[in-house]
């Protein structure tokens, strides 16, 4: 008689098939330990196939936020499954209006945000006065490379409920995403503007980026004391790009980027030479310091 217990299992694999062959050959002990094998690798497949679904990263976020001007507005973003993300990843928001900020993250340009993933629970757009209409936001969620590892959208809409398009709502039945909160009159200050970097002239230009390029030759060969020395002559002259690069021998994110040994990160001097880039102008460097904050 057939090993009545393999018959599910032997179904999920090549169901009809393997069934008709049990029941009918009265399958011999070592054949029926085969079967066992076979029926175990199957599971072993699934499962894995199973897993492997489960950690590939996604965005959840309804479909449309209403919001008010003169107000802060919750922005409801879930990232997930946390077992999927990879270290010092971040969210990306673009198509925000010009003039509406988040109270979390870094502008990386006009309309656009990042933003560490532990600070999403707490995220509201920052709405002015006299902002209304429909915007149409792209949710990208990035890894410290670069990397696009998933993306979503959604609309944010100032107004009233009218602006909606046809059998729209701030939030599909399944979408498991919870209501924002009713919004409050808004307290923090717009933070979108970059800098516009400081104009140097010919010579001393010309001299700062030799500066850099020598910066760049010590870097190549592990001489990271060395290659700070002359990023940092770079920046204290006003130059961004020396003031990036020598902020990054000191983010832990780069130097795992660049594969660097040896050398023990330091998110302080990090963030304070990023934070002197983006005084200089270096519109990357608010997309650092949110990777910085993000780790």
């Amino acid at each position: 008689m057939p090993d009545e217990r393999l018959l599910p299992t032997l179904r999920r694999c090549r169901g009809d098939y393997a069934s008709a062959v049990v029941r009918r050959s009265g399958i011999a002990a070592a054949a029926g330990a085969a079967l066992l094998t076979l029926a175990a690798a199957c599971d072993a497949s699934a499962n894995g196939i199973r897993i492997a679904q489960r950690s590939e990263p996604r965005i959840e976020v309804a479909p449309t936020i209403l919001a008010h001007a003169a107000s802060q507005a919750s922005l409801p973003i879930r990232i997930g499954p946390p077992g999927s993300l990879p270290n010092n990843s971040f969210v990306r928001l673009r198509g925000l209006p010009s003039t509406v900020s988040l109270t979390e993250g870094y502008a990386i340009g006009p309309g656009s945000w990042a933003v560490p993933l532990f600070s999403l629970p707490a995220l509201k757009a920052v709405i002015p006065a006299g902002v209304s209409g429909r915007s149409e936001l792209t949710i990208s969620l990035v890894a410290v490379d670069g990397t696009l590892l998933a993306e979503a959208r959604t609309a944010l809409v100032v107004g009233s409920a009218a602006m909606m398009a046809p059998g729209e709502g701030q939030q599909p039945p399944s979408a498991n995403v919870p209501s924002p909160p009713q919004p409050v009159p808004a307290t923090r200050p717009e933070r979108y503007a970059v800098p516009r970097a400081p104009e140097l002239p010919p010579d001393e230009k010309a001299r700062v980026e030799k500066l850099v390029g020598q910066g760049d030759r010590f870097l190549s060969q592990g001489n990271i004391a060395i290659a700070r020395q002359f990023y940092q002559r770079a920046a204290d002259a006003g130059y961004a790009p020396g003031a990036v690069k020598l902020a990054a021998t000191f983010d832990p994110g780069e130097l795992d980027r660049l594969e660097v040994q040896g050398v023990v990160p330091d998110r302080a001097e990090a963030r304070k030479w990023y934070e002197r880039a983006r005084e200089l102008g270096a519109p990357e460097a608010e997309e650092r310091l949110a990777r910085l904050g993000g780790s």
